[in-house]
């Protein structure tokens, strides 16, 4: 579960796997999450449990296109 200072959502995950750590920084700056998401903002590494899984993500152009459209 993910909290912000409106709600507490759940965090839905594109691919199945173990958590194996998760940025303790965000605890006392979650505003990295925003600021700087591919670098000090990660959320959590994960343990993959299906690599096949990977093929279906997007890449960052195909989102941006998904988002443009939505």
């Amino acid at each position: 579960m993910i909290e912000s200072v409106k709600a507490v959502s759940d965090l839905f995950a594109p691919i199945s796997g173990e958590v194996v750590e998760a940025n303790a920084e965000l605890t006392t700056s979650p505003e990295l999450v925003n600021s700087d998401p591919f670098g000090k903002g990660w959320m959590l590494r994960i343990r993959i449990a299906d690599a096949s899984q990977l093929g279906a993500l997007l890449d960052q152009a195909a989102y941006e296109e998904l988002t443009r459209e939505g």
